[in-house]
């Protein structure tokens, strides 16, 4: 849980990246080249590769990994704040938002820890709530068999 959990927040590595001197806007800054679709199926073949190694399916886990990490750059586009998402890079370089964005932009860093920060970890509890429900409570989606 907590590799699938650290792989959700892979994209976000790209904040690194101010330190060096790569801007927001750049190809490479936040929200950019490692919020694309491309790059979750590249990080996906990865973990694919790598599965045999933790004797777990190559191609689930691969597929697994797309879908955890094309999840993460999918929600901020339901963010008001920002840039946008490059999701098309690098056949495209524009960056989009969501047609609904409920959820407000996130603080980088220790900001998120500031009261704006707390203000924002509720809205996407609020926000999310329904999807918290229906992955905490056990469901069989079997159907029921009858005597």
């Amino acid at each position: 849980m907590l590799f699938w959990s650290a792989l959700s927040f892979l994209p976000d590595a790209d904040v690194i990246g101010f330190q060096f001197g790569i801007r927001y806007a750049d190809e490479w800054g936040h929200r950019g080249a490692s919020h694309s679709l491309m790059f979750a199926v590249a990080v996906g073949i990865a973990v694919g590769l790598l599965a045999p190694l933790f004797k777990w399916p190559a191609l689930r886990t691969a597929i697994a990994a797309i879908l955890v990490v094309a999840s993460h750059p999918l929600l901020d586009t339901l963010t008001n704040g920002g840039l946008g998402i490059a999701l098309f890079w690098p056949f495209d370089h524009a960056r989009y938002f969501a047609p609904w964005r409920p959820i407000p932009v996130s603080p980088i860093g220790l900001g998120f820890f500031s009261p704006y920060g707390m203000f924002v970890a509720i809205v996407e509890i609020v926000v999310f709530s329904p999807l918290f429900w229906f992955g905490l409570t056990r469901r069989s989606f079997a159907p029921a068999l009858r005597r």
